[in-house]
């Protein structure tokens, strides 16, 4: 069970995305500013694996003039609480510039092997990302504009100009940098504590066939909000619902 859930948090990490190929038309889809996104927030969602529940993710968002601090802790529910008491503790930190969120530094810790801890550095200035883990290091050349970290790239959605038609990112992992396509449809009606909400749908694109499938859904009329986010992979459905939203100005 225990490996069940990391496997969950894992693939759900990487699925979101930011910059753009194209604009979408901008009658349909409305994005926000930076400026006007909101200054906190506190977000709960609940983990699912094959619509059984494994556990409750909860994101917090703050941000102090053009910085910004996300956090991210994944906890167990249920009998699997009993077996792993701990938590996934993802961070992200940088800097919110008019294109959207610019990660300046990751990090991925389990608080039961703390020896396991992965960070990524991000360096603008040399367009390259430092990686350490375990007490090695290595660095990767070729940081490319818009991209983002595990955790940042869900919330860029509500800091962009507006939503893309298609997206096209680099995202960071504590150890390692991979390349991401996905396309916009309608996503339909989606209901969550904020109510029943219209929404657009990311799917990714392009993988090969093997490949776990991403889609994730955000909210329009709330700044972009992701509300939630499934990956299929070999049969598996893994799903993050949002539960609770507290949006602060």
């Amino acid at each position: 069970m225990l490996k069940t859930l990391l496997l969950a948090v894992a693939l759900l990490a990487v699925a979101s995305h930011a910059a753009p190929l194209k604009d979408a038309d901008p009658l349909r889809t409305k994005g926000r500013v930076a400026s006007s996104a909101p200054q906190q927030m506190r977000l709960v969602f609940d983990l699912y694996r094959n619509g059984h529940k494994l556990g409750q993710v909860t994101d917090s968002f703050d941000r102090s003039g053009n910085r910004y601090t996300l956090v991210s802790e994944t906890r167990a529910a249920g009998p699997l609480e009993m077996l792993w008491p701990g938590a996934i503790r993802l961070e992200s930190s940088g800097a919110i510039t008019a294109q959207g969120l610019q990660p300046a530094q990751f990090l991925h810790a389990r608080s039961d092997a703390p020896h396991k801890l992965a960070s990524a550095s991000l360096d603008w200035a040399q367009r390259r990302i430092d990686f350490r883990y375990k007490g090695q290091t290595r660095t990767v050349d070729g940081l490319q504009d818009g991209a983002q970290d595990q955790l940042s790239q869900l919330y860029q959605f509500m800091f962009m100009p507006r939503l893309p038609a298609e997206l096209a990112l680099q995202v960071v992992s504590g150890r390692d940098l991979n390349d991401y396509r996905y396309v916009q449809t309608d996503g339909g009606m989606v209901a969550t504590p904020l109510g029943s909400l219209r929404t657009r749908q990311y799917q990714r694109v392009g993988q090969e066939p093997d490949e776990k499938a991403i889609t994730v859904w955000v909210a329009p009329a709330r700044d972009n909000l992701p509300v939630r986010v499934r990956v299929v992979e070999d049969g598996v459905v893994l799903e993050q619902r949002l539960l609770s939203a507290q949006i602060g100005r």
